[in-house]
């Protein structure tokens, strides 16, 4: 006996739904129509990922910098339009940057 014919014991009136749910949705962000620049330095001898020029509002801005982050499993921060995210993730934030609409643009090597 599996979990289906025991949850149907357990509740022969229950009718199940078919799984309509919408798969997990891409958060929105403001969009911008000027590039984000993506670039590397190191700071301290650790190396860092910069990205600079969004424009949007400061919610918007905490969000990205948290979905980032948590994107990555990596720390970072953000401040005066700057999102400072720890190591060098250029190619991947590129690509999630892509991934949710954004213009891209990387500077340096």
């Amino acid at each position: 006996m599996d979990l289906q014919d025991q949850l149907k014991n357990l509740f022969p009136d229950h009718i199940p739904k078919e799984n309509d749910e919408p798969k997990e949705a891409k958060p929105s962000y403001w969009l911008q129509s000027d590039p984000i620049i993506c670039k590397y330095e190191k700071r301290k001898g650790k190396p860092v990922t910069i990205l600079e020029g969004y424009n949007g509002a400061d919610s918007d801005f905490k969000k990205l910098t948290s979905d980032l982050k948590s994107f990555l499993s990596v720390g970072g921060s953000f401040k005066k339009d700057i999102i400072i995210i720890q190591g060098d993730y250029r190619d991947k934030i590129m690509d999630f940057l892509k991934g949710h609409g954004f213009a891209v643009k990387r500077v340096g090597g």
